[in-house]
């Protein structure tokens, strides 16, 4: 049975972008190309209207909890978020400031935009996430040592990139895909120096008891632990059946477990086989994914009591690290293509969605455009413009999040509408980045306009004058 519990919940909004798409003059400033490809009223609105419904009560309900109920956890926020919060709500950004502060409270590093930026340029992304732990520390006084790639992204490659970033563990998904035989319970490392298969019997297997369907907890260690590189990153393991319970399910009228209630989720995580249970949950899941009508408010009040009750503690993650880093980490072996926690919408996706894949193209031409330009505000937008949140489909898996990720300007244009729509932004921010070349502004008066076009007057009057000479 399982000892400790791990709460950990992401703060982000993206940046959208403007649709239907806006044609960009060409040799249009940058401030002007940012304005055409995203749609800024709409970014205020949303977040505002996320802000009451989720953000402000969410925040004073867990900064309540850890300080009456000693409550221990871990936060994270992109700087996507960051940036809006500061723009439109500072008051939400000092109440956050405020949690944050607590003692129980460990910051997680995050990608800066929640963009794909570790499957375009690793050595680029590794340099950005030194970057936003600069950042996050000078924002909110602690320095993060654990991170959470977009949507858990990882591979062999992403963890090396990590580990050269300084960080000392990572989030995954325990998604059979990765885990394969293993349990989502223990934690693990991966070395490159030890073998990738290993000839093991898979351990037996048993259900969780509940009155729910769930995934199969596998019982006992994955495996005598090996001798491995004791200052590689450590593999925190999502719990995706527990998590989804709360992030997915907890309104759904239609699924078994409804209502959920605080000492059965509990006894749900009690029973569990392994060292630790981690659950992790986007920030909206309290009162944006899931009304204050049906609950959820309630539920995370009474949680830690329940969790305490059933005789489990309350961790950070930095706390399972120096818990179980040093006798109870085990060898997971990382596949060379990436793994997320999305299979329906994510990277993950991109094999078989055509679409997809042509949208993810098109954010590597814009990236390395601007990494041609040798401007690191034209880079900038380039990140901003390959957040992973462009790629989400108008048909969102969840019907209760599909507000947060199509609104309803973008839901008249219709499936193929809003892909095609999507295609044009980046066509268009391809365009309007080439006359930033290093080649084209050496022939341009202007280091950030392009040249106008001649009208056809004046090229007309121009070839007079040169054939008179």
């Amino acid at each position: 049975m399982v000892v400790d519990v791990a709460l950990y919940t992401l703060l982000h909004q993206p940046r959208r972008l403007k649709l239907p798409a806006q044609p960009i003059p060409r040799g249009a400033s940058l401030e002007d190309i940012t304005r055409c490809l995203f749609d800024d009223r709409l970014n205020e609105r949303s977040f505002r209207q996320v802000a009451q419904s989720c953000y402000y009560p969410a925040a004073r309900l867990f900064l309540d909890l850890v300080r009456e109920q000693g409550l221990r956890m871990a936060l994270g926020f992109t700087l996507s978020f960051v940036r809006q919060a500061e723009r439109w709500e500072p008051a939400l950004l000092e109440l956050l400031r405020e949690l944050a502060a607590e003692e129980g409270v460990e910051i997680v590093g995050t990608d800066p935009y929640h963009s794909l930026h570790c499957l375009i340029d690793l050595p680029g992304f590794t340099m950005r996430m030194r970057w936003m732990a600069d950042e996050i520390e000078r924002i909110f006084g602690k320095r993060p040592t654990v991170t959470d790639t977009t949507e858990m992204c990882m591979s062999a490659s992403i963890y090396d990139a990590l580990d050269a970033a300084g960080f000392r563990g990572t989030f995954i998904e325990g998604c059979p895909r990765l885990m394969q035989w293993r349990s989502s319970n223990y934690l693990y490392r991966y070395d490159d120096e030890l073998p990738g298969v290993f000839e093991i019997k898979m351990p037996p297997r048993t259900r969780r008891s509940s009155t729910k369907t769930s995934e199969r907890d596998r019982l006992g260690p994955p495996y005598t632990s090996l001798p491995m590189n004791e200052h590689a990153p450590c593999l925190l393991v999502r719990h995706q059946e527990l998590s989804a319970d709360v992030g997915l399910r907890f309104s759904n009228s239609a699924w078994s477990g409804y209502p959920l209630y605080a000492d059965t989720y509990a006894q749900w995580i009690a029973q569990a086989q392994g060292n630790y249970v981690l659950l992790a949950w986007d920030f909206e899941t309290f009162g944006e994914y899931h009304a204050s009508s049906s609950g959820i408010f309630e539920f995370m009040r009474a949680l830690p009591n329940e969790l305490r009750r059933h005789g489990l503690a309350i961790r950070t993650p930095g706390e399972l690290i120096e818990n179980y880093a040093d006798e109870h980490a085990y060898h997971l072996p990382l596949p060379v293509q990436p793994v997320t926690c999305t299979d329906v919408y994510g990277p993950d996706s991109l094999s078989s969605s055509g679409p997809q894949r042509d949208l993810l193209q098109l954010m590597h031409d814009v990236y390395n455009l601007a990494r041609l330009t040798e401007n690191p505000d034209v880079l900038d937008l380039a990140i901003w413009l390959a957040q992973s949140d462009h790629l989400h489909p108008l048909h969102w898996p969840a019907p209760q999040l599909a507000d947060s990720v199509a609104p309803q300007e973008w839901r008249r244009l219709g499936v193929g509408g809003l892909l095609w729509e999507r295609r044009q932004v980046y066509l268009n921010a391809l365009h309007a980045l080439e006359p930033y070349l290093p080649t084209r502004l050496m022939r341009q008066k202007s280091p950030l306009k392009a040249p106008r076009r001649k009208s056809a007057l004046e090229q007309e009057q121009v070839e007079v004058l040169v054939r008179k000479r």
